[in-house]
């Protein structure tokens, strides 16, 4: 899986969307690509860690382990 870019000119601004990608093969062999998640516009620190979720979820294990994509926006163990 990848992230994928698609730039846009609209309304005199540059538009960037944000897709996540996967290659399949096909029983005939050829490899295809498929959309898994549509992000819309994002933010720098969304494409890294879209991209470090990624990384987690194709580490090559049956069962992916979790993470937190925003963890800033969680509250501390201190917090009650």
């Amino acid at each position: 899986m990848f992230l994928r870019c698609n730039e846009r000119f609209k309304n005199g601004k540059d538009h960037r969307y944000w897709n996540i990608v996967e290659n399949k093969r096909t029983s005939s062999g050829r490899i295809v690509q498929r959309q898994v998640l549509y992000l819309g516009e994002i933010s720098d620190n969304q494409q890294d860690a879209w991209r470090k979720a990624i990384e987690v979820f194709e580490d090559g294990q049956e069962q992916p382990k979790q993470m937190l994509l925003f963890p800033e926006d969680t509250p501390s163990h201190n917090e009650v």
